[in-house]
């Protein structure tokens, strides 16, 4: 399944290995505080809790969206969408 891990985390030390965990489990950074990829239904379960380790649950916010093929082709992506610095071929194939 395509997942998407969006995240507004207030330490600067929490949030870089949330980043790092995201990056581990194969998923690209599309922003900042976004990624986005490909895991299994064990590879999420595995991810959130990781996630859930690492936050601060009275002040962190992290959302995990997970979505479909035919759903990710009808997102709709307005002004530059994705930081091109971050995006790459990989990651603009699961749209078109």
């Amino acid at each position: 399944m395509i997942i998407w891990v969006l995240y507004d985390i207030e330490n600067d030390k929490a949030r870089t290995k949330v980043a790092k965990v995201c990056k581990q489990a194969g998923l690209y950074r599309v922003q900042f505080s976004c990624f986005l990829g490909t895991l299994d239904a064990h590879q999420k379960d595995t991810l959130c809790l990781q996630i859930n380790t690492l936050i601060d649950e009275e002040k962190d916010r992290v959302y995990v969206f997970p979505m479909n093929q035919t759903e990710l082709r009808q997102t709709v992506l307005m002004g530059q969408a994705f930081d091109k610095e971050l995006v790459n071929d990989e990651v603009k194939a699961l749209f078109f």
